[in-house]
């Protein structure tokens, strides 16, 4: 197929419009149709939020869409001159075409067109030949950006008879979040560094796309002259799409040179028409397309956290968006809020989250996608319009830090339990083996996990809470009794003869009891909230609380 192409390339006819051509798929948001749309009537269908979401879109790939589709329309605005989205197919068709005067019959916004032009999420490559070019790629699976250990998570070329419409969100996910992956192979602009990840953090209105879109169209067409003078980008015709340059993998672009809301390109691909399938043809470059290493990913993404003391953009671990890292991110203040984020007096004031997305990469794989929904309750977006979260922060960070103690906690009482319940010469505990130490993390790994999931809902309970103390007390009552759970779970894993198991056990409450009620606990209310149920007759019964935990 090689020599074949290398013969044909530069004759290759435009293919896969996406000005005129009905290649992508939407669901409505009052029947669940699925419609067939045009890039320009999809930005109608979108400002009029009638567009619930997108069945072809893989998880991974849905911040890329949404931020092409955002940054796409601030381009297009702001050349128009425009604050307003257009009413129509037409204008929006207009604007789009007017982005590429190079190419005014949209070779540069189809997936397949003559090598030596731009297409689709690819450069031109001067040579006007990409017969070198060894490595074909049939599926559009294959062209993404995922990487599993030995393919055993997700299976690789898994699409064979892909679409147009899923080539398009292959190309976008490669070329706007891919890292690094060996000589040749640089990564994105837009993260700190080739294992880094691509995050994307901000307000979500409701449930659908279009009137996320519309929020964040906004929000980032407002803050160009702010990025403008914070980051140096050109101020006038700078580069936006920056598929339009082509590229002989030998030359980045400054940084200096592009516009605030730059669509980027990171890979050198080709796309062609193969008896009646599509080909994507890659190979490497000796440098990547934008210069910006020194920048660590920061960059003004709108949708990128950035840690102000280190200057570097937001990467995410195997953990992802844990509740640590969300309640930062929500609350804290070790992250400069991304544009996304800043909150507008006209955001909703019922079911409104903060969406946080994310790939975690490792070095050759990736480590899952990631994705959280943050409720905001009526006084969290009080607090963040008055920007004054201080007190929130510290409420958060004070149940993170009573979390990671009862953990210690019940972590030193499976310690107990899976080393028997051994005593010392002197009457204590004796010293757990590594092997005992290894099984206690691992049998305490559920009580953070359900801490995990219950945080912010328990969480925004005593924000909102008349008594907080109450509420809060409430809550360590629980936490004592999931720690608890835990440990009784763990039993079955403990010693199995009958003299062993009830000295284990046995110890093992005791020791998780003597922690949590002792005077010298260091979490006093929690001893306390424990010595008040047992006086308090009025105090929620065992069974009532065992089911809140």
């Amino acid at each position: 197929m090689t020599k074949e192409v290398s013969e044909s390339d530069a004759e290759q006819k435009l293919f896969g419009n996406l000005l005129d051509e009905r290649l992508l798929h939407y669901r409505r948001t009052d029947t669940g149709e699925r419609i067939a749309t045009t890039l320009p009537e999809l930005f109608v269908a979108m400002a009029q939020d009638h567009v619930r979401d997108f069945p072809a879109v893989r998880p991974h790939q849905r911040h890329p869409w949404h931020a092409f589709l955002v940054q796409l329309a601030a381009i297009a605005l702001h050349r128009a001159e425009r604050t307003e989205p257009f009413a129509t197919a037409t204008e929006w068709r207009a604007a789009l075409l007017a982005l590429t005067p190079d190419d005014p019959d949209g070779a540069a916004w189809c997936l397949v067109s003559p090598v030596n032009r731009p297409a689709f999420m690819q450069a031109a490559e001067p040579s006007g030949s990409i017969g070198s070019w060894k490595n074909c790629l049939v599926a559009a699976d294959e062209l993404d950006m995922l990487v599993t250990s030995k393919n055993h998570d997700l299976k690789a070329a898994r699409m064979l008879c892909s679409t147009a419409e899923e080539w398009v969100y292959a190309l976008l996910s490669l070329q706007t979040q891919e890292g690094f992956l060996g000589a040749g192979n640089y990564g994105a602009s837009r993260m700190n560094g080739g294992f880094a990840s691509r995050c994307g953090v901000g307000v979500h209105p409701n449930q659908r796309w279009g009137g996320r879109w519309l929020r964040d169209v906004a929000a980032v067409a407002g803050a160009r002259d702010a990025l403008v003078e914070s980051f140096g980008f050109s101020k006038a015709r700078g580069h936006t799409l920056v598929w339009l340059t082509s590229w002989d993998g030998n030359d980045s672009l400054s940084f200096s040179s592009l516009d605030p809301f730059y669509i980027e390109i990171c890979r050198r691909v080709r796309c062609i028409n193969a008896v009646d399938s599509i080909r994507a043809f890659v190979t490497g470059s000796k440098a990547p397309r934008i210069a910006a290493k020194e920048l660590n990913g920061v960059t003004g993404d709108p949708w990128m956290p950035v840690d102000g003391s280190a200057a570097k953009a937001l990467t995410i671990g195997g953990r992802g968006f844990d509740y640590k890292l969300a309640a930062e991110l929500l609350l804290g203040s070790k992250f400069t809020k991304p544009i996304a984020q800043n909150w507008l007096p006209s955001d909703d004031t019922e079911g409104v989250y903060l969406l946080a997305q994310g790939v975690a990469r490792g070095q050759g794989k990736t480590e899952g996608y990631h994705e959280r929904r943050i409720p905001v309750s009526r006084t969290i977006r009080k607090a963040f319009l008055a920007q004054s979260t201080d007190e929130l922060a510290k409420l958060s960070e004070s149940r993170i830090a009573v979390i990671a103690e009862v953990r210690k906690m019940l972590w030193a009482a499976l310690a107990v339990l899976f080393g028997n319940g051994a005593k010392d010469d002197s009457g204590k505990d004796k010293d757990a083996s590594d092997a005992v130490k290894e099984r206690a993390s691992l049998f305490a790994q559920p009580f953070e996990a359900k801490c995990d999931a219950q945080f912010f809902s328990e969480l925004i309970e005593e924000i909102e809470a008349a008594d907080r103390e109450a509420v809060r007390n409430q809550w360590l009552l629980t936490l004592a009794v999931r720690a608890e759970a835990v440990l009784q779970t763990a039993f079955t894993a403990g010693p199995r003869s009958g003299q062993l198991r009830y000295r284990a056990q046995s110890s093992a409450l005791g020791r998780l009891h003597g922690l949590m009620r002792s005077d010298k606990s260091k979490l006093p209310a929690l001893a306390q909230a424990l010595k008040s149920k047992k006086q308090n007759s009025s105090t929620p019964s065992d069974k009532e609380t065992h089911e809140h935990a």
